[in-house]
């Protein structure tokens, strides 16, 4: 028997190029820990200024307006006289007051509300201007 030493075959490119995958997944961790540590301190600036008369939805989807804070919990009144406990970190964002804003402030286009919509000559019959009845289902093969 005889042993025949045959080199390995050997892609030819040098270590770096053996290194790209490993640095561009260290790369991709490092880039998503950073968005999530910017998301947990929005959310902890978000908690830190709950006041009472703040309406707030939890990240379960309730809706309530913040009654009181302490330490750990939030005090919220989701319908009128009913008090819920929840821990603070569900608190997931503050809905803005639109109080403040009334339909005088809106927009006007060519003289009307943005609402409204100028349809020249929609469901009118162009030659007695009457208005046209309902359109008509076509006729199936039980009619006569």
């Amino acid at each position: 028997m005889q042993l025949l030493a045959v080199p390995m075959a050997s892609s030819g490119g040098s270590g770096i190029t053996l290194l790209l995958p490993l640095i561009l997944i260290v790369g991709m961790i490092w880039f998503m820990s950073r968005t999530q540590r910017k998301q947990r301190s929005r959310q902890a600036e978000t908690v830190a200024a709950l006041t009472p008369g703040t309406k707030v939805i939890t990240t379960s989807g309730l809706v309530g307006i913040v009654e009181e804070t302490d330490d750990e919990y939030v005090t919220l009144e989701i319908s009128e006289g009913v008090l819920v406990q929840v821990v603070k970190a569900a608190v997931g964002r503050v809905i803005p007051d639109d109080d403040g804003v009334d339909d005088a402030d809106e927009p006007v286009i060519d003289g009307t509300a943005k609402d409204t919509v100028d349809v020249p000559h929609a469901g009118k019959d162009k030659a007695d201007g009457k208005v046209q009845d309902a359109p008509k289902l076509p006729p199936t093969h039980t009619e006569n």
